[in-house]
């Protein structure tokens, strides 16, 4: 994200006790909002309409589609997006704002293809084999289509840096989502889990279509170069794998934990295992507010001492650009620290009130046995994200991916054999897998703290390179009376040579 917006960044240089509070609201509304609207939105569905009243293999369908449709669009959208984003960033440096929109279109064409890949074959199961209703399993597919469209718009309106349209565009969904459930099930009377899916599919679609018309509207050139953009897939791939690796990281734990012997197969087409489902949940948003505290201090602050770092090395003197990057790493230093500090202040006294509260609410027994261990790691998650955004900042691909590819692989290998522990130890996978990539990360950073100098100054090429076939070897050629009366000396040369 380029800019909270100059409101927020005032709010916060007062650095009196209202304004940091009214900037930490806002902030908060335009960089986590749209979740919380949207699960905020299907809570109230469930009240509503009455979702208790509904038998339990119904609430389990439903819950089950919910949940897969939220993890594998995330999954199916991340492999794109930092790849796009790159591609975005760099057409807006060389001001060719043309190439924006065809690239939307082109992404959107192959997201969707990668997400039909994937869920046609899976819904088709999902009605063979499965059993389940021919309409319900079409509702699933769109709903899934639709936000995996939403997560792939908000990239291109991030670019426009107008958070409060993203917002109100969710908010619009949401309202859309109550509205027509309330239609279908209380004045057409359909039943409850079809009306609720219906429901869903038109809150995400309207999301979708107001974020499509507004960045068509932004965006309103195009110079139809639609795929100009693949290239970009060769040259980054390194973080498509780091964004896909991330995602999956946050997500492999829970499929490994659905092959415990109880876990439950809906409809022989979904798994899972509620009481660790429903730990992770609340574990990320007992942490979530690590994200904007980092996004805070990245746009209040390091934005500006890296900005001022880069503007010394085009035109500054050694001292300066010395000075810059002095500056710009104890920066860092400072907010990693505030980052870790806040984050574990506002975590213990969520963690509190989860603890105290939520078994009033019927979240107890196994579900809170697991919640602890949880929590702990996602704590370690949401830092470790941190770091990897500053490696994206110093263009440090390898150090990121070696960090998302610790970060998965160890916490698959951990949960793997923590299915055998005490319900308490479940979640020690995703706090070691964490560790270690946060570990790996903070030294990445160390490492580009002592060697950026040759980062940027010895990263160009004086000849360009050139993909060719090999030049003759051959540099003059004789005429042919010349090239005669050379082989008559020579071969008298090596006649002497043998006499002698």
């Amino acid at each position: 994200m380029a800019s909270l917006g100059k409101t927020i960044k005032k709010s916060f240089e007062k650095k009196t006790i209202s304004t940091t509070a009214f900037g930490g609201i806002i902030s908060t509304f335009t960089t986590i909002a749209p979740m919380f609207l949207i699960m905020g939105g299907i809570m109230i569905l469930y009240k509503v309409l009455n979702y208790d009243s509904i038998i339990y293999s119904d609430r389990l369908l439903f819950t089950c589609s919910i949940l897969y449709i939220f993890i594998f669009s995330l999954l199916c959208t991340s492999p794109f997006n930092s790849v796009i984003s790159r591609y975005i960033t760099d057409r807006i440096f060389e001001e060719r704002y043309d190439t924006i929109l065809p690239c939307f279109y082109g992404g959107l064409f192959l997201n969707l293809t990668v997400c039909c890949a994937i869920g046609i074959p899976f819904y088709i199961y999902a009605f063979w084999f499965g059993g389940i209703d021919i309409v319900f399993v079409f509702l699933c597919f769109c709903a899934f289509i639709g936000l995996s469209l939403v997560f792939y718009c908000m990239l291109f309106l991030s670019i426009t840096k107008d958070y409060t349209k993203i917002s109100l565009f969710f908010a619009i969904g949401v309202i859309t989502m109550v509205l027509s459930a309330l239609a279908l099930v209380k004045l057409l009377h359909v039943p409850i889990i079809m009306g609720m899916m219906t429901a869903i599919v038109a809150g995400f679609l309207s999301i979708a279509i107001a974020e499509c018309a507004y960045i068509k509207g932004y965006f309103h050139s195009n110079n139809e170069q639609y795929f100009d953009f693949l290239s970009y897939f060769k040259k980054y791939w390194t973080l498509s794998l780091t964004n896909l690796f991330y995602t999956l990281g946050l997500y492999i734990h829970n499929f490994i934990f659905w092959s415990l012997n109880d876990h439950i197969v809906v409809k022989q087409t979904y798994i899972c295992y509620p009481p660790y489902d429903m730990a992770t949940c609340i574990a990320m948003f007992t942490n979530i507010s690590a994200s904007v505290i980092l996004i805070t201090q990245i746009e209040l602050h390091f934005h500006e001492r890296y900005k001022a770092y880069s503007e010394a090395v085009i035109g500054g003197r050694l001292r300066d650009i010395t000075k810059a990057k002095n500056r710009m790493f104890s920066l860092l230093s400072n907010q990693l620290m505030d980052v870790v500090r806040n984050q574990f202040i506002i975590s213990v006294l969520l963690y509190l009130l989860c603890v105290v509260f939520l078994p009033r609410f019927g979240f107890a027994g196994l579900v809170m046995e697991i919640y602890p261990c949880l929590a702990a790691g996602y704590f370690v998650i949401f830092l470790l994200y941190s770091g990897i955004i500053f490696l994206f900042y110093f263009n440090d691909r390898v150090g990121s991916i070696l960090t998302t590819l610790v970060f998965v692989l160890l916490t698959a290998l951990i949960s793997f054999f923590a299915r055998n522990f005490e319900p308490i130890w479940y979640g020690i996978g995703t706090f070691i897998g964490s560790f270690a990539g946060w570990f790996v990360a903070y030294f990445r950073l160390r490492w580009v703290e002592r060697n950026l100098d040759e980062h940027i100054f010895c990263q160009g090429k004086l000849i360009p390179e050139t993909y060719e076939a090999i030049p003759s070897g051959i540099v003059y050629t004789l005429p042919k009376d010349d090239e005669a009366e050379l082989n008559a000396d020579t071969q008298q040369e090596l006649k002497e040579a043998r006499r002698l």
